[in-house]
């Protein structure tokens, strides 16, 4: 056969089988690619918006006798080389090389304060960009002097502008520092920081600000910690004082990968226990991060989104593959009267299966390579799926058509009449079907029962589990679908009408042509409705979250008490519609001297506040009634202590209260216990500017429901689940509607040599469209059915393997409402494609010649 001479006699299905492959391998090449940008985006901000000091690495050395001391800029930076010479291999292209170090004391207090002022020494080593010297001088060389008789190093230091503030330091004082052991410094500067928003401020903020603590006996502490030059140095002793050193390896953010994070945490994990090997008598280390805790939450996040994307990209795959072997099909029967022709002619089976596969390769190879190049004008890295994914298009199209021509052409000139007698399946077949619905079902128990956390991450078995048990149900759907049908059969026998007979009797025919697009069918409809399904959990989820978040259209609090005044303006400003006050502070359980959060609301106006907003609130039935958290649990009757004396009843427990976030323990009681209206929270109904709002009470932050939402919203991995999980679903109902259209093109010859048999027999046409419709609509409507049932059940048959609340403001998302468009929607839109196609086949059908079709042997 030569191969040219079939393109261009087959150029039409040809050319769709290769629109198919295009589509097919952009979708599977490109949506991987963004998928994976989204992932390294949202890593990159999570440690981006993470403090420096939990993502950085600092190595920290604690000088245990004197011969351990650093006394040299040089011998810091020697440290430092040998510290980035210990890093894995993983960890070295993401620790960027503009590390700073430092040394510093803890607790050093000054001589004579009776233990309530402390000067710590400092010393940054890149002192000289990071702060602006405001008064004074810079600090110089370290000088001596005669103390009781002892000579003592006196360290010219300078100190913040805070410190001024809070402690009353200037510049000129000399202070003593210690209790027997003493230095002195000598305050010569003050300074400021260039830019305070620097994260490496994070590892430093003794230095940048003044510690004030209150000790359980009641004394104030006041901590700062100085900063000293290069030639301080030499005069700072571990002698009488706490001396550690610090050493800060800064994490490059945008160098990381999300596909590297577990690499990155078992190479964190490595680094962390080499110090136990580099012990010495004079000094010990440790590595502090907290990028491991800051890897595993984001990889747990993680880890449900690659949940949803094995889902719904490979079903995507599955059902894209299924309907490029619907083209495959098409084409092979296109070829199987020349392919016939050919072996009866003496043309050997590997030769016939040759030309199949030349052909078929044709069509598909050139248009995976085009696909395969589109995918990468998308952003993003290349995982190899991307790589792999063109690939398998093209070897599942070639063995399909291979295999196809290989048993329909065994033999020379073969004689089959398939739509007389029903095909029976091998036991071989029976027996791998049968295998493949029980590892869908064991995979679905052991995805309940451990989940996709820790080592079930990396388990490919359960993260294939969804996709295994869409094509479990279509086997199912298949090996079903024609029993019921076969009972309409008998029960359409007794009737004067041939059409229903025989168009559910040619329904009922378990043959090849309707098993194709049941596998198709069903997971195309279970995926995309699942993936709308969790869309709409996610958007109403997060929702309620936001809700959940502020309690209120907008909520004003203050850390003061709110004037009356200032509560009038907000009635009267500009759509503002109802305002619910409510009072927050600690009170003072009188019996066991807890100090739980106190919250007192007017319930009934904050309902009125809220209106039908998804947010559930409590309810108070006495005024002298409260509702406790779990951890204060159940009292009876007690006292408190808030601005005045109040005894109250234990009406319940509450875990949680909208808009409030205690964190402990708190109470809530009606506003009727104070002794006077005050409030310090408002929770506004109505379209009021949050600018105005806050300039009326400007002791006062405001928050809004839509805010709360837009942020929810905003996380880079919340967007590419929604966005994959639309692409998705319009992708697959695309491929549902094609798998119909070609469906009925695969069946079309057999059945317009059947429709012109029984027009000579006196058929009408509207008969005919009757019988094209009972005989293609019955598969579609019990697939479609099995499809939606099969989509609204995956959330609850994978269980604890999709935990989006990630995604959902870190509320479960454990309820998914189906919306009625969805189902509707998909129901309508295969009904529909199935009556065009009826028609469009029967408009076909009728324009042919009957004396062409009728010619014995002619099959087209």
């Amino acid at each position: 056969m030569r191969i040219p001479l079939g393109a261009r006699a087959h150029a039409g299905t040809s050319v769709l089988l290769a629109v198919l492959t295009v589509a097919a391998c952009l979708l599977v090449s490109g949506l991987p690619r963004t998928t994976q940008a989204s992932f390294d985006e949202a890593l990159r901000r999570a440690l981006a918006a993470a403090p420096a000091v939990e993502t950085d690495l600092t190595v920290v050395g604690e000088v245990a006798v004197r011969e351990g001391e650093l006394r040299e800029r040089a011998r810091f930076e020697a440290a430092d080389r040998r510290w980035r010479g210990f890093l894995p291999a993983t960890l070295r292209p993401l620790i960027r090389p503009d590390g700073h170090m430092s040394a510093k004391t803890v607790r050093t207090p000054v001589t004579g304060s009776s233990g309530t002022t402390f000067v710590n020494l400092g010393w940054l080593s890149d002192a000289d960009r990071r702060v602006d010297w405001v008064a004074g001088r810079r600090p110089g060389a370290p000088s001596t002097t005669s103390v009781a008789g002892t000579t003592v190093p006196v360290i010219e230091v300078g100190v913040a502008e805070e410190a001024t503030r809070t402690m009353g330091l200037r510049v000129g004082q000399t202070r003593a520092l210690g209790d027997s052991t003493h230095t002195v410094v000598r305050i010569v500067g003050v300074f400021r920081a260039v830019d305070p928003g620097d994260r490496a401020w994070s590892h430093d903020q003794d230095i940048l600000h003044v510690g004030h603590v209150v000790s359980q006996l009641g004394a104030e502490e006041f901590h700062t910690t100085t900063l000293m030059s290069d030639e301080g140095l030499a005069g700072l002793r571990s002698i009488g004082r706490n001396l550690t050193y610090r050493w800060i390896l800064p994490l490059d953010e945008r160098a990381v990968s999300a596909q590297d994070v577990q690499d990155v945490s078992a190479a964190v994990a490595e680094f962390r226990r080499w110090p136990a090997f580099e012990r010495t008598g004079t000094t010990s280390y440790r590595v502090i991060t907290g990028l491991s805790p800051l890897l595993g939450d984001f990889q747990g996040a993680l880890s449900a989104a690659q949940t949803v994307m094995y889902l719904t990209l490979g079903g995507l795959l599955a059902v894209a593959l299924g309907v490029i072997a619907l083209g495959v099909r098409l084409l092979t029967d296109r070829m199987a009267d020349t392919l016939a022709v050919a072996r009866a002619r003496g043309g050997s089976l590997r030769q016939v299966a040759a030309a199949g596969a030349a052909l078929t390769a044709l069509a598909v190879g050139p248009a995976a390579l085009a696909g395969y190049a589109l995918a990468f004008l998308l952003p993003g890295p290349a995982p190899p799926v991307v790589h792999a994914g063109p690939a398998l298009v093209v070897v599942v199209a070639v063995a399909y058509a291979v295999t196809r021509v290989v048993l329909a052409h065994r033999t020379p000139l073969p004689e089959r009449r398939d739509d007389v007698v029903a095909a029976r399946p091998s036991a071989r077949r029976l027996t791998s079907e049968a295998l493949a619905v029980v590892l869908a079902l064991a995979g679905v128990y052991l995805l309940r029962t451990r989940g996709l956390s820790g080592d079930a991450r990396q388990d490919p078995f359960l993260l294939l589990i969804p996709v295994l048990l869409t094509v479990a149900a279509a086997l199912v759907t298949m090996r079903c679908y024609p029993y019921p049908l076969r009972l309409l059969v008998r029960l359409s026998r007794s009737g004067r009408a041939a059409v229903p007979f025989l168009g559910l009797t040619r329904a009922a025919r378990a043959r090849s042509t309707g098993a194709l697009p049941v596998l198709i069918l069903l997971p195309a409809l279970s995926v995309s409705v699942f993936a709308a399904t969790i869309a709409e959990g996610i958007a109403a989820t997060q929702l309620a979250a936001s809700w959940q978040k502020v309690g209120a259209p907008i909520k004003l609090t203050s850390d003061v008490d709110i004037p009356a005044d200032a509560i009038a303006r907000v009635r009267d400003a500009a759509g503002v519609e109802q305002v619910a006050l409510a009072l927050t502070g600690r009170a003072q359980i009188t019996a066991t001297g807890e100090r739980p959060l106190a919250i007192a609301v007017e319930l009934e106006e904050w309902r009125r506040v809220v209106g039908d907003a998804p947010v559930e609130l409590p309810t108070l039935s006495g005024s002298a009634s409260a509702l406790l958290s779990p951890g204060l649990g159940g009292r009876g009757t007690f006292e408190i202590m808030w601005l005045a004396p109040a005894e109250l009843t234990t009406q319940g427990l509450i875990d949680s209260l909208p808009g409030f976030d205690p964190g402990g323990q708190f109470l809530l009681v009606p506003r009727e216990v104070l002794p006077w209206p005050a409030a310090n929270t408002l929770l506004i109904k109505g379209d009021a500017a949050p600018a105005d709002l806050a300039r009326l009470v400007p002791s006062a932050t405001v928050e809004t429901q839509e805010r709360a939402l837009a942020a929810i919203r905003a996380d880079p991995l919340t967007g590419t689940v929604r966005t994959t999980l639309l692409v998705v679903t319009v992708a697959l109902g695309l491929y549902a509607l094609v798998a119909i259209a070609l469906s009925l093109v695969v069946g079309a010859p057999e059945r317009a040599r059947a429709v012109s048999l029984l027009r000579t027999l006196g058929l009408s046409d509207r008969q005919a469209v009757r019988l094209t419709l009972l005989e293609s609509l019955p598969l579609t409507v019990i697939t479609a059915l099995a499809g939606l049932a099969l989509g609204l059940g995956l959330p609850a048959a994978l269980g604890p393997g999709v935990d989006m609340s990630s995604y959902a403001g870190g509320l479960p998302v454990g309820d998914f409402p189906p919306g009625p468009l969805t189902p509707l929607a998909l129901t309508a839109g295969l009904v529909l494609c199935a009556l065009a196609c009826a028609h469009a086949h029967h408009a076909a059908v009728r324009r042919r010649d009957l004396g062409a079709v009728l010619r014995v042997g002619d099959r087209t």
